[in-house]
């Protein structure tokens, strides 16, 4: 028996490396079709071969027409934007890219929060900070807003008790009223779905919470908050008339919950 957990154990390991070092999936969910959209989030530290051209290789194999990256490009802790900007011009290079601070960039040190919004002006994505932009892949009009929230839903002074929570009128407050039309949210934290579709998004893109770290049976067993078995950690969900993607990323420690590429077709 002693012989059978030792082999157990170290396939598992064999495995976890294998999983945190190279395997890198494509996810593909379709709720419609004419508009193929590649999602990407929470990337952190984590390299997918030189500059990441293994991640963009894959990103334009799938030709999407878009790209967002719905936050945590890079790390609180990073003391480097030089891989973060490669990524994203080769990425530009394949479809305009839109996308979002995530928890991380928002706590990033000041000094680095300027190299960051230094580096994004001189890269073509389109970082969305409470702010929206409209474009037309053929002859459908898109509406692309990109929420930057309060970091009270993150991280407190005290930890992780009494977070914040968002309400449809706090993006009301940040984002202003919900046009007609096809509007796509960008917004990092996925647990406020209902106050998403209660605001009239269309489609939510969301990561941060790594889909759980690590996955049993199906389930995430984490959240970033330390919290056990978060909801809204991996797949679409549905509230009211709005579908929510959610990423589980492609950064960070994690076991039976591989780094993913969401292609989306809308």
């Amino acid at each position: 028996m002693i012989y059978i957990i030792f082999l157990v154990v170290i396939l598992l390991a064999v495995y976890a490396a294998a999983e945190n070092l190279y395997i890198l999936t494509v996810r593909r969910e379709k709720t419609g079709s004419g508009i193929r959209i590649a999602h990407l989030s929470d990337l952190h530290r984590r390299r997918f071969g030189r500059n990441n051209e293994r991640l963009c290789r894959k990103v334009r194999a799938e030709k999407p027409d878009l790209i967002i990256f719905s936050g945590d490009l890079v790390s609180r802790d990073t003391d480097s934007l030089a891989v973060a900007e490669k990524t994203l011009n080769e990425l530009c290079s394949i479809a305009p890219v839109y996308m979002i601070y995530g928890n991380h960039e928002q706590s990033i040190s000041a000094e680095m929060k300027l190299e960051l919004e230094t580096m994004f002006a001189r890269t073509d994505a389109v970082l969305l900070r409470n702010q929206h932009t409209t474009v037309n892949i053929r002859g459908r009009e898109l509406i692309i807003y990109g929420l930057l929230e309060g970091y009270g839903v993150y991280k407190k002074a005290d930890g992780y008790k009494h977070l914040d929570t968002i309400t449809a009128s706090d993006l009301e407050k940040l984002l202003g009223h919900c046009p007609e039309g096809e509007v796509l949210l960008m917004a990092h934290n996925p647990f406020f779905g209902e106050a998403y579709s209660e605001w009239g998004a269309e489609y939510t893109f969301s990561g941060h919470v790594h889909g759980g770290a690590v996955r049993l049976f199906g389930k995430a067993l984490l959240s970033p908050e330390r919290k056990f078995f978060p909801k809204n950690s991996k797949g679409i969900y549905t509230f009211g008339n709005m579908k929510l993607f959610v990423s589980a990323g492609l950064g960070k420690l994690r076991l039976f919950d591989p780094a993913e590429i969401i292609i989306c077709e809308i």
